[in-house]
């Protein structure tokens, strides 16, 4: 999938499925981009990746074989993170803590070269593959704006229908404590949960935006595409290694020979 073939797919809405990476591990990263996901998602906010980490790894993505476009959340709704993202040759950013359509619309225009935004001209590694005119450009990035926060929730209407938000993007983890969870998984608030997962589904669908979520395994994401969600991503490099190795070590410690 190219950049422009994906930032097509986002905003026709098309059902996509994605991979989240917090390690800063281009090997590991650059197979995963080749196992047919339709991106693969850097956490530059709670991830373990810098600033090379993050222009290694898009690198390794877009090598020979790969499936998948690379994105980036990014560690603050601001000019500078987000114009590195995009210079080091992101497809597209996923902006956190929106709250309100202001956020939202600063989101766009650090994205956006003038006049439509504010976004510093220096594609280092991009004009490679994106752009590198600013119309191009345009045409090839996407931003997603992250519903995460009560404020947000609140204000997703608006957000939704923001110029230049072609999609809005549910941090579940977040959105959970915030709608009154004591973390991240607590069961009590599931009801107000699910309930607010409608509410920004139907928002982005009143505004033909896409409507993107963050699910632990695949069978999660499945679900959620089947409820009405068009992009999924499946988290994480970090968290499936550890689970993956548990269950190896699960599975010797059964035969009974070691402890």
């Amino acid at each position: 999938m190219t950049p422009t073939t994906f930032a097509a797919a986002i905003r026709a809405r098309d059902p996509l499925v994605g991979y989240w990476s917090v390690l800063d591990s281009p090997v590991s990263t650059e197979r995963i981009a080749r196992l047919g996901y339709d991106y693969v998602a850097l956490d530059a906010q709670h991830g373990l990746i810098d600033y090379a980490g993050v222009l290694a790894s898009l690198t390794a993505i877009d090598t020979k074989g790969s499936t998948a476009v690379g994105l980036v959340r990014v560690e603050a709704n601001d000019p500078m993170p987000i114009g590195k993202a995009l210079d080091a040759g992101a497809a597209g950013v996923i902006v956190p803590l929106i709250d309100t359509a202001q956020d939202a619309a600063a989101a766009v225009a650090a994205v956006r070269y003038p006049p439509l935004g504010r976004r510093s001209y220096g594609p280092m590694r991009s004009a490679l593959r994106i752009g590198p005119d600013p119309a191009d450009a345009h045409e090839q990035t996407v931003v997603l704006a992250m519903i995460e926060t009560a404020e947000g929730l609140k204000n997703v209407e608006e957000i939704c229908a923001t110029d230049g938000v072609d999609g809005v993007y549910i941090g579940p983890s977040d959105l959970r404590i915030a709608l009154g969870g004591a973390s991240s998984t607590d069961p009590t608030v599931a009801d107000e949960f699910e309930a607010a997962l409608v509410t920004v589904r139907e928002a982005a669908a009143a505004a033909g935006t896409a409507a993107g979520i963050h699910n632990a395994d695949g069978a999660s994401a499945a679900k959620r595409l089947t409820e009405g969600f068009t992009y999924v991503t499946v988290a994480s490099d970090l968290v499936h290694l550890e689970q993956v190795a548990y269950r190896h070590l699960t599975a010797v410690r059964a035969t009974g020979q070691v402890r």
